[in-house]
């Protein structure tokens, strides 16, 4: 169960995430509340992770999980810019998560 609910908070992390950017600054209400709720759902379902399990390392697969899923999501559907600088940190985030 423990690494059901750490995916669900990382799940929940990268659709936050996307919420927030798709708000435009917190001015549509509907990805305003979608922010805000799926941030108590990702925070509720690490939480219960972090019960059986290290905060350090749940922290760091969630934390590093969550930025590259949602560096990933950045580039393919926001048309972000793809720079050798962004992949080499996204590979030490990922190196240093699970290392």
């Amino acid at each position: 169960m423990v690494y059901l609910w750490l995916a669900l908070a990382v799940v929940f992390e990268v659709g936050w995430a996307m919420s927030m950017k798709l708000s435009d600054g917190f001015s549509k209400l509907l990805f305003t509340l979608a922010t805000i709720a799926m941030y108590l759902l990702s925070v509720i379902f690490l939480a219960l992770a972090t019960k059986k399990m290290d905060i350090g390392t749940g922290y760091a697969i969630w934390a590093g999980c969550g930025v590259t899923m949602i560096a990933v999501i950045g580039v393919v559907y926001f048309k972000e810019p793809v720079t050798v600088l962004k992949v080499i940190s996204l590979g030490l985030i990922v190196a240093a998560s699970w290392g």
